[in-house]
């Protein structure tokens, strides 16, 4: 049975093109809003942290009417340390769009949706974004397209779908490149033609599969996910069953049930096949259940989730200032914490270590793993955490790691630079071209990437582009250089000093201002030479009763202090260094505080 006043569909691409901004005009003209009513820019980026950088971290949900057809969005995240975010939501849909930059074409992430996609037999419309860009190349970017879905096997149904183009920011689509429309209905009609509507039984027993997890501190945990088959009403009784596990639970109350509309969850009575919905009052339901009737206790496949790719220990606070910022500081809070993550986050893994205090976190990414840091301190956490570190596995009896695609978009002047960089990092050019503006397409180990993407905007003097995402697993391609630069450590407990910082800005570059409280082991600078040089930053200029020269009393400036961002903490720090994190401050420091100690495991090790 199909249910044709219904569409449900996925928005995916590479990251910033476009996006969360089409999702945009698509609620302006689908009667979302008021005519006169003041709307912010990607409204779908409600989280405090993608509103701050620009990105989109998590899925979510909306709908829109057209046509008397509603058509349910799911807006996924472009970083390819997200991808499990897609990978999720798209078993609650029937086809997706796919948005490629005009200019920038199929980019890393774009292959890795569009592979998914095509895996679940997912009907796909290209879209082809910011057509109104003056550097468009809309006819080579539908060629590029197409023979990236030749590459990944994509059947002539694939090829023959219509391609639209469109500029999300001016809210125009059309089916002709050179004659841009004037609203996005062509999109629309595109969706409602091409794309299938749900099929199911209408009359059997209810299931849904649930593909997200959002939490409200009033009625708990809310599963969302498409019913599958059947009619779920409120107050009815379920029970909840996993395909992996094969364990089903008694019997339980199905409290509340939303259907989505606009930007609202709007209560519903009954929902029925094909519907988007979230619902609550199933006690610990969790991503990958299967909700249904207890006449039919039937569970869903999950689909799998790709397996994280780097790793790093979250660990208790032992260090002089532990305790002073926090509110949540124990072993238990940060076990509670990153278990309570589990739940939400499929791309996570977290396994418990020898030590009570330390836990191993897994993740797709170092950017993965920042935002998970992030909203931990900003939620009153205090912890440590190590350097990343990759997953290596044993493939056929041989020690494998993890190779990333990385594409990197540089100016023809920089393009020497770029590839000796990779090249010291074990990367392997496989495709170049352009003439001003060069793209260079590599494979590189994971763990080439660490600490690069800092040294890649300086060598090209931020006019680079670079994204990457994990390729396959190849034998270990031998040792990588991680840091050419040693760290500046703070010799003493105490308050940093103008004159202490003056005399040290000479030795490098400077992480701390004045009036910063240090302690010993600290890392407050980068030295400009390899070795890590011990400094006294707390020093105090000498008071003495002979009057100086009127010259000699100019003030001490400060030319080189760089605060580091939490990003940019975790690719310095090097395998014998901690960041330390807190609400307030985040700190880099050395395993072992003391220097002598420091300087006596060196020499066990020179021996």
């Amino acid at each position: 049975m199909l249910r044709t006043d219904i569409r449900n569909i996925a928005i995916i691409a590479h990251v910033d093109h476009g996006k969360t901004t089409l999702v945009d005009e698509m609620l302006k003209q689908g009667g979302v809003y008021r005519e006169n009513q003041q709307v912010a820019e990607r409204v779908m980026d409600s989280n405090d942290i993608e509103r701050e950088r620009g990105i989109t971290i998590l899925a979510k949900n909306t709908a829109v009417h057209y046509a008397g057809t509603k058509i349910n969005i799911v807006d996924t995240p472009g970083h390819a340390d997200f991808g499990g975010e897609v990978e999720r939501v798209l078993k609650m849909v029937d086809g997706v769009l796919l948005l490629v930059d005009s200019f920038e074409g199929p980019m890393p992430q774009t292959r890795f949706v569009l592979r998914k996609a095509l895996g679940l037999k997912l009907p796909v419309i290209v879209v082809i974004n910011k057509i109104d860009r003056p550097d468009a190349r809309c006819d080579e970017v539908v060629d590029e397209v197409l023979d990236l879905f030749i590459e990944l096997g994509a059947d002539e149904t694939a090829l023959d779908r219509p391609i639209v183009y469109a500029s999300a920011r001016q809210g125009t689509a059309s089916l002709d490149a050179q004659h841009p429309g004037d609203d996005l209905r062509p999109l629309f009609d595109t969706i409602i033609t091409h794309i299938p509507a749900p099929e199911g039984d209408m009359e059997g027993p209810a299931q849904l599969l649930i593909s997200t997890i959002d939490y409200n501190e009033y009625v708990g945990r809310i599963g969302i996910g498409r019913i599958a088959r059947g009619t779920l009403s409120t107050n009815m009784m379920v029970v909840k069953t996993n395909y992996d596990t094969g364990k089903t639970t008694q019997p339980l109350r199905l409290t509340s049930l939303f259907t989505f509309d606009g930007l609202k969850r709007l209560p519903a009575e009954s929902a029925s096949m094909g519907d988007i919905v979230a619902m609550s009052g199933l006690e610990d339901i969790g991503i990958g259940d299967t909700v249904c009737d207890p006449v039919a206790a039937e569970a869903l496949p999950f689909v799998s989730i790709t397996e994280p790719t780097v790793t790093m220990t979250f660990s208790v606070n032992n260090s002089p200032f532990a305790g002073r910022e926090g509110q949540f500081v124990t072993s238990r809070h940060l076990r509670a914490r990153l278990f309570k993550e589990l739940q939400t986050d499929v791309s996570l893994r977290v396994n418990e270590t020898d030590s009570p205090d330390a836990f191993e976190v897994r993740g797709r990414g170092e950017l993965h793993l920042s935002i998970l840091i992030e909203n931990m301190r900003r939620q009153g956490y205090e912890f440590q955490v190590s350097k990343p570190q990759v997953i290596y596995r044993e493939i056929d009896g041989v020690k494998c790691e993890p190779i990333e695609r990385m594409v990197a978009d540089v100016p023809q002047a920089y393009a020497g630079a770029v590839i000796e960089k990779i090249g010291r990092r074990r990367g392997v050019l496989e495709s170049m071209h352009g003439l001003e503006r060069v793209r260079l397409e590599f494979l590189i180990p994971s763990r080439g990437l660490f600490g690069y993407r800092s040294e890649f905007m300086t060598d090209t003097r931020g006019e680079g582009i670079m994204s990457a995402v994990f390729e396959k697993y190849e034998p270990v391609k031998g040792e990588i250089p991680h840091r050419n630069v040693g760290a500046l450590v703070c010799f003493e407990n105490g308050e940093a000093t103008s004159y202490g910082l003056f005399g040290t800005q000479e030795r490098g570059t400077l992480f701390i201002t004045p009036q910063t409280q240090v302690y010993k082991g600290m890392i407050c600078g980068q030295n400009a030479r390899p070795d890590d040089l011990v400094v006294n930053v707390c020093k105090q200029k000498h008071v003495t009763n002979m009057r100086n020269a009127s010259s000699s009393e100019d003030s001490l400036k400060l030319v080189s202090v760089h605060p580091l961002t939490l990003e940019e903490c975790l690719e310095f720090i090097d395998d014998d260094e901690l960041l330390e994190v807190t609400p307030q401050n985040l700190r880099m420091r050395k395993r072992e505080l003391s220097h002598q100690d420091r300087a006596r495991a060196a020499s066990k090790a020179k021996i």
